[in-house]
């Protein structure tokens, strides 16, 4: 089974445009990046412009919520094209448990992102309730960062908490043609840069399978 692909259109120079080649590509996914500036630094509030393409890009979205309240989010998204809504495990539990509630109640796929330097054990609690776990492979908030080379050590660790449970692995975070080699165990990577920077985002995609 060829690994999954998500394209993230953050480093865009021209996001409406970029969205529109990516609606042409064999991309599994387009990624969505939300920030709020508070969980994270930096600001992204795409939903406008996503619900304006909505009819005529009919790509499934895998959106990562970086934020502090994610229900007004979750709300949002599950109006439009979106398999993935994930949020973080940082959250505080009650706000985690409200949201994966809250997406489940939309029929829509959860998941859970988690930081470089976050205890994995925090996922433990809800791996019978999610279907996704996004392994950040660079700290969350901005585009074009380097890959953290313990990612796949972190991976593995993660897959022996999963078990027999029936949970994507996703990475997301400085995934081009040579990291991506060493991701053999993720069923789905997100890229960004490497893609919406490149002369052929078809070529770009293609190099990033298994």
């Amino acid at each position: 089974m060829k690994r999954k692909v998500s394209v993230s259109f953050l480093s865009s120079k021209n996001k409406e445009e970029d969205l529109i080649k990516l609606g042409a590509t064999d991309t599994d996914y387009i990624h969505v990046d939300v920030m709020d500036g508070k969980f994270v630094k930096n600001k992204n509030l795409p939903f406008k412009l996503l619900d304006r393409l909505s009819y005529t890009l009919q790509k499934r979205l895998d959106v990562h919520l970086m934020v502090n309240k994610p229900n007004k989010f979750i709300e949002e998204y599950a109006t439009l094209n979106s398999e993935y809504i994930t949020i973080h495990v940082e959250l505080p539990k009650e706000v985690i448990d409200s949201s994966i509630e809250l997406i489940k109640s939309y029929g829509i796929k959860c998941g859970l992102a988690i930081k470089p330097n976050t205890d994995i054990n925090l996922l433990k609690d809800y791996l019978d309730r999610i279907d996704l776990i996004l392994v950040m492979s660079v700290e969350p908030g901005s585009g074009g960062q380097e890959f953290i080379s313990e990612t796949p050590d972190r991976i593995a660790k993660i897959k022996e908490l999963i078990g027999k449970k029936k949970i994507a692995i996703n990475v997301d975070g400085g995934i081009n043609d040579k990291t991506v080699k060493c991701l053999d165990k993720a069923n789905i990577v997100v890229s960004g840069s490497y893609v919406v920077n490149s002369d052929s985002f078809m070529d770009a995609i293609k190099s990033l399978r298994w």
